[in-house]
Protein backbone atom coordinates (compact mmCIF):
# COMPACT_ATOMS: atom_id res chain seq x y z
CA UNK A 1 0.00 0.00 0.00
CA UNK A 2 1.37 3.47 -0.85
CA UNK A 3 2.62 5.65 2.01
CA UNK A 4 0.27 8.49 1.06
CA UNK A 5 -3.30 8.11 -0.06
CA UNK A 6 -5.31 11.02 -1.51
CA UNK A 7 -8.49 12.07 0.29
CA UNK A 8 -7.61 9.98 3.35
CA UNK A 9 -9.74 12.00 5.78
CA UNK A 10 -12.78 11.93 3.50
CA UNK A 11 -12.37 8.22 2.82
CA UNK A 12 -12.06 7.43 6.52
CA UNK A 13 -15.07 9.56 7.33
CA UNK A 14 -17.18 7.95 4.59
CA UNK A 15 -16.14 4.46 5.72
CA UNK A 16 -16.88 5.30 9.36
CA UNK A 17 -20.31 6.70 8.54
CA UNK A 18 -21.18 3.61 6.50
CA UNK A 19 -20.12 1.31 9.32
CA UNK A 20 -21.85 3.40 11.99
CA UNK A 21 -25.05 3.18 9.91
CA UNK A 22 -24.66 -0.57 9.34
CA UNK A 23 -23.61 -1.80 12.76
CA UNK A 24 -23.83 1.15 15.12
CA UNK A 25 -21.16 3.41 16.56
CA UNK A 26 -20.48 1.17 19.57
CA UNK A 27 -19.85 -1.95 17.48
CA UNK A 28 -17.52 -0.33 14.96
CA UNK A 29 -13.76 -0.52 15.44
CA UNK A 30 -10.98 1.66 14.12
CA UNK A 31 -9.56 -1.40 12.33
CA UNK A 32 -12.85 -1.86 10.46
CA UNK A 33 -12.98 1.80 9.49
CA UNK A 34 -9.42 1.75 8.17
CA UNK A 35 -10.00 -1.49 6.29
CA UNK A 36 -13.22 -0.20 4.70
CA UNK A 37 -11.39 2.97 3.60
CA UNK A 38 -8.52 0.91 2.18
CA UNK A 39 -6.07 2.52 4.59
CA UNK A 40 -4.04 1.44 7.60
CA UNK A 41 -4.89 1.99 11.25
CA UNK A 42 -1.77 4.12 11.46
CA UNK A 43 -3.20 6.39 8.76
CA UNK A 44 -6.43 6.58 10.74
CA UNK A 45 -4.53 7.69 13.84
CA UNK A 46 -2.56 10.23 11.80
CA UNK A 47 -5.88 12.01 11.23
CA UNK A 48 -8.02 11.15 14.26
CA UNK A 49 -7.32 10.48 17.95
CA UNK A 50 -10.16 7.95 18.12
CA UNK A 51 -13.34 6.98 16.28
CA UNK A 52 -15.36 9.75 17.97
CA UNK A 53 -13.11 12.34 16.35
CA UNK A 54 -14.38 11.21 12.93
CA UNK A 55 -17.61 12.89 14.05
CA UNK A 56 -16.15 15.79 16.03
CA UNK A 57 -12.88 16.54 14.27
CA UNK A 58 -14.07 19.76 12.65
CA UNK A 59 -15.33 21.28 15.92
CA UNK A 60 -12.12 23.14 16.66
CA UNK A 61 -11.83 24.52 13.14
CA UNK A 62 -15.52 25.54 13.21
CA UNK A 63 -15.01 27.31 16.53
CA UNK A 64 -11.92 29.16 15.29
CA UNK A 65 -13.76 30.27 12.15
CA UNK A 66 -16.65 31.68 14.17
CA UNK A 67 -14.38 33.52 16.59
CA UNK A 68 -12.43 35.02 13.65
CA UNK A 69 -15.65 36.12 11.97
CA UNK A 70 -17.00 37.74 15.15
CA UNK A 71 -13.75 39.65 15.56
CA UNK A 72 -13.95 40.81 11.93
CA UNK A 73 -17.50 42.22 12.25
CA UNK A 74 -17.95 45.96 12.48
CA UNK A 75 -18.26 47.23 16.04
CA UNK A 76 -21.55 48.87 15.08
CA UNK A 77 -23.15 45.51 14.29
CA UNK A 78 -25.37 44.35 17.18
CA UNK A 79 -23.80 41.40 19.04
CA UNK A 80 -26.39 38.76 18.13
CA UNK A 81 -26.21 39.81 14.49
CA UNK A 82 -22.41 39.45 14.66
CA UNK A 83 -22.81 35.91 16.03
CA UNK A 84 -25.30 34.89 13.35
CA UNK A 85 -23.18 36.48 10.63
CA UNK A 86 -20.21 34.46 11.91
CA UNK A 87 -22.31 31.28 11.96
CA UNK A 88 -23.41 31.97 8.40
CA UNK A 89 -19.85 32.50 7.20
CA UNK A 90 -18.70 29.28 8.89
CA UNK A 91 -21.69 27.40 7.48
CA UNK A 92 -20.89 28.66 3.98
CA UNK A 93 -17.28 27.52 4.12
CA UNK A 94 -17.52 24.37 6.23
CA UNK A 95 -21.01 22.87 5.96
CA UNK A 96 -22.91 23.82 2.83
CA UNK A 97 -20.90 21.61 0.47
CA UNK A 98 -20.97 18.77 3.02
CA UNK A 99 -24.72 18.67 3.66
CA UNK A 100 -25.08 14.91 3.22
CA UNK A 101 -22.17 14.18 5.56
CA UNK A 102 -23.41 16.66 8.18
CA UNK A 103 -26.88 15.12 8.00
CA UNK A 104 -25.46 11.61 8.46
CA UNK A 105 -23.33 12.82 11.35
CA UNK A 106 -26.37 14.42 12.97
CA UNK A 107 -28.29 11.12 12.82
CA UNK A 108 -25.37 9.11 14.19
CA UNK A 109 -24.89 11.48 17.13
CA UNK A 110 -28.63 11.54 17.88
CA UNK A 111 -28.68 7.72 18.04
CA UNK A 112 -25.93 7.42 20.67
CA UNK A 113 -26.10 8.82 24.23
CA UNK A 114 -22.29 8.91 24.58
CA UNK A 115 -22.04 10.97 21.41
CA UNK A 116 -24.89 13.23 22.50
CA UNK A 117 -22.95 13.99 25.67
CA UNK A 118 -19.85 14.79 23.62
CA UNK A 119 -21.95 17.01 21.35
CA UNK A 120 -23.26 18.94 24.35
CA UNK A 121 -19.70 19.40 25.59
CA UNK A 122 -18.60 20.74 22.19
CA UNK A 123 -21.60 23.11 22.10
CA UNK A 124 -20.74 24.39 25.57
CA UNK A 125 -17.15 25.02 24.48
CA UNK A 126 -18.38 26.86 21.39
CA UNK A 127 -20.78 28.95 23.49
CA UNK A 128 -17.90 29.90 25.79
CA UNK A 129 -15.67 30.78 22.82
CA UNK A 130 -18.41 32.96 21.30
CA UNK A 131 -18.97 34.68 24.66
CA UNK A 132 -15.23 35.35 24.96
CA UNK A 133 -15.14 36.79 21.43
CA UNK A 134 -18.09 39.06 22.25
CA UNK A 135 -16.44 40.11 25.52
CA UNK A 136 -13.29 40.96 23.54
CA UNK A 137 -15.49 43.27 21.44
CA UNK A 138 -16.40 45.11 24.66
CA UNK A 139 -19.61 43.37 25.70
CA UNK A 140 -20.28 42.81 29.39
CA UNK A 141 -19.43 39.15 30.26
CA UNK A 142 -22.97 38.28 31.35
CA UNK A 143 -24.54 39.83 28.25
CA UNK A 144 -21.89 38.13 26.12
CA UNK A 145 -22.84 34.74 27.57
CA UNK A 146 -26.56 35.38 27.05
CA UNK A 147 -25.92 36.48 23.48
CA UNK A 148 -23.72 33.45 22.81
CA UNK A 149 -26.45 31.17 24.15
CA UNK A 150 -29.05 32.84 21.95
CA UNK A 151 -26.73 32.42 18.96
CA UNK A 152 -26.32 28.72 19.73
CA UNK A 153 -30.10 28.35 19.95
CA UNK A 154 -30.39 29.95 16.52
CA UNK A 155 -27.71 27.60 15.19
CA UNK A 156 -29.27 24.45 16.67
CA UNK A 157 -32.70 25.38 15.33
CA UNK A 158 -31.32 26.02 11.84
CA UNK A 159 -29.24 22.81 11.80
CA UNK A 160 -32.24 20.77 12.97
CA UNK A 161 -34.26 22.09 10.04
CA UNK A 162 -31.37 21.90 7.52
CA UNK A 163 -30.79 18.20 8.19
CA UNK A 164 -34.40 17.23 7.45
CA UNK A 165 -34.83 15.28 4.19
CA UNK A 166 -37.41 17.63 2.70
CA UNK A 167 -35.40 20.80 3.41
CA UNK A 168 -33.51 22.30 0.48
CA UNK A 169 -32.75 25.85 1.62
CA UNK A 170 -29.14 26.78 2.41
CA UNK A 171 -28.10 26.84 6.05
CA UNK A 172 -27.35 30.57 5.75
CA UNK A 173 -31.02 31.23 4.99
CA UNK A 174 -32.22 28.97 7.81
CA UNK A 175 -29.97 30.78 10.28
CA UNK A 176 -31.59 34.08 9.27
CA UNK A 177 -35.06 32.55 9.60
CA UNK A 178 -34.25 31.15 13.06
CA UNK A 179 -32.91 34.54 14.18
CA UNK A 180 -36.09 36.19 12.91
CA UNK A 181 -38.23 33.64 14.79
CA UNK A 182 -36.26 34.21 17.98
CA UNK A 183 -36.67 37.97 17.71
CA UNK A 184 -40.39 37.59 17.02
CA UNK A 185 -40.81 35.31 20.03
CA UNK A 186 -38.86 37.56 22.39
CA UNK A 187 -40.67 40.67 21.21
Amino acid sequence: MPRWEPDGVERLQAAAFELFDEQGFEHTTVAEIAQRAGLTQRTFFNHFADKREVLFGLSSEFQQEIVREIAACADTLPPLDAVVRALQAAADTMFEERRAAVTRRHKIVDANPELQERELSKRAALTDAIAAALHARGLDPEIALLTAGAGMLVQQTAIQRWTQPAESRPLRELLSAALHSLRTTVS
